[in-house]
């Protein structure tokens, strides 16, 4: 199985606690933040990953050049920024099979990466979004979907309330699917991609409830430094 990681942000978010590494590398208890996911990874079965790097790239491409422990990597260069639909659509040139997952390079989300993939083949999907459920959705934005799992609809934040699945930010997706002339340049997979195609390709979610953090924010950063000691992989 392949990966892709977009490790190609600025982090502006977290300049006033880490400023002088990309955000995927911030340090968290002694360690890159990017080392706990690629450990993930590697314990998901993924054998090979595809780094999209852009902003102060060489700190990451130093760090890991082409082996993380069993992984192998190799990066898609961001000579501007892309956005995240455009990084995994140039990252994608990189993969070698005809599908990958994706995911960004400053978050973790932990749950089984084969069952996602076994109902992504299952279903025939274009494209599988992880969900997790919150017990409020309104600070995110709700994804919808039917009892198959098919994806029927995607709401802005702030305009729902309640109990629902938000997008959790791990993502298969066919490689063909975004080769499509449409998909070029920068565009966000997220508004560009998922929002605007869901009801006419095959688009599934797949409800996930693991350890999920993403590090973008001062406070959520400060968090992992005390959470993630307890990880092994």
């Amino acid at each position: 199985m392949e990966a892709i990681v977009l490790a190609g942000g600025f982090g502006t978010r977290l300049h006033k606690v880490v400023s002088d590494v990309p955000k995927s590398m911030a340090p968290v208890h002694g360690r890159p933040f990017l080392e706990y996911l690629m450990d993930y990874l590697i314990s998901q079965g993924i054998t090979r990953v595809v780094l999209s790097v852009g902003y102060l790239r060489e700190t990451i491409m130093n760090h890991f050049k082409d082996q993380y422990k069993t992984l192998e990597v190799d990066y898609s260069i961001e000579e501007e920024p892309l956005g995240t639909g455009g990084g995994i659509r140039l990252a994608f040139w990189k993969v070698r099979e005809s599908r990958a997952f994706a995911m960004n390079g400053d978050s973790l989300f932990r749950f089984d990466f084969a069952k996602m993939l076994e109902q992504h083949l299952k279903r025939k999907a274009d494209a599988t979004l992880s969900l997790r459920k919150l017990d409020n959705t309104g600070r995110y934005g709700r994804v919808e979907m039917n009892k198959n799992r098919r994806i029927t609809a995607f709401a802005e934040k702030d305009e729902t309330v309640g109990a629902g699945y938000i997008n959790g930010g791990v993502y298969v997706i066919e490689k063909l699917f975004l080769m499509e002339p449409e998909f070029r340049g920068r565009f966000s997979i997220e508004k560009d991609c998922f929002e605007r195609l869901f009801q006419s390709a095959r688009m599934f979610g797949y409800p996930a409830s693991g350890y999920f953090l993403d590090i973008g924010i001062p406070d959520d950063f400060n968090k992992a430094q005390h959470e993630f000691s307890e990880f092994k992989d």
